[in-house]
């Protein structure tokens, strides 16, 4: 069984560009991001990373630390790095996991148990390892989304989901399609109309199931 919603992610002890470190300490109180890849020097991995180091301002905003994870080794990452701060134009000051052993990938379910890296291996022998994991302060896996290695991702889309992820943990609100910080949420079905009028104060009941108040964020 693979890593799913709510569990609790495992506690390895990885090897990075920055030292060995406890995946459960360097969660510690805060949020994290682990965002993976399947080979270092890559294209579409490249700009992904720089969007990660551009974005280092908005992690700290939102209390949030972010990790990488390549199949490489430290070596190749600290040269990699130099790359991505070229393209991004910003500092890659997060750490990479070199998880040349699949250890991570495996734990995380973006390999199967029996997957290996041959010599002479390219991307596409990791090819699924290019997901995106949202970790709570509990250690606990409250988003994932994996991407194909043609497509970069969206991190104006991951900072929206680590906002509405906050928002609902912090407010107890559930947010609908396409939300944005600062605009109305939903009230969850769990909650009374009465309760919601104490909580939120006026609420809009667009369906039965369906009732919307100001967002308190």
């Amino acid at each position: 069984m693979g890593l799913r919603i709510n569990d609790t992610i495992p506690d390895l002890t990885v090897e990075t560009d920055q030292g060995s470190i406890s995946l459960h300490e360097f969660v510690g109180d805060s949020w994290a991001i682990l965002f993976s890849h399947p080979k270092d020097f890559t294209p579409v991995c490249t700009t992904e990373f720089g969007a990660v180091a551009q974005l280092a301002d908005e992690w700290a905003k939102r209390g949030t630390k972010v990790i990488g994870v390549s199949v490489d080794g430290v070596e190749d990452h600290k040269k990699w790095k130099g790359d991505i701060e070229t393209v991004a134009g910003a500092k890659a000051g997060f750490p990479i996991i070199a998880d040349i052993g699949l250890e991570v990938s495996k734990a995380f379910d973006m390999l199967p148990a029996e997957a290996y890296l041959p010599d002479g291996r390219t991307p596409a022998d990791s090819a699924t390892v290019r997901s995106v994991f949202i970790i709570g302060p509990d250690k606990q896996l409250k988003l994932s989304m994996t991407y194909p290695m043609t497509v970069g991702r969206n991190f104006a889309e991951i900072v929206r989901a680590l906002d509405a992820l906050q928002a609902s943990a912090e407010h107890g609100i559930a947010t609908p399609a396409n939300w944005t910080s600062g605009e109305d949420v939903i009230i969850p079905a769990s909650v009374s109309d009465a309760d919601a009028k104490e909580k939120f104060g006026e609420f809009e009941t667009v369906l039965p199931y369906l009732r919307k108040a100001k967002s308190p964020v």
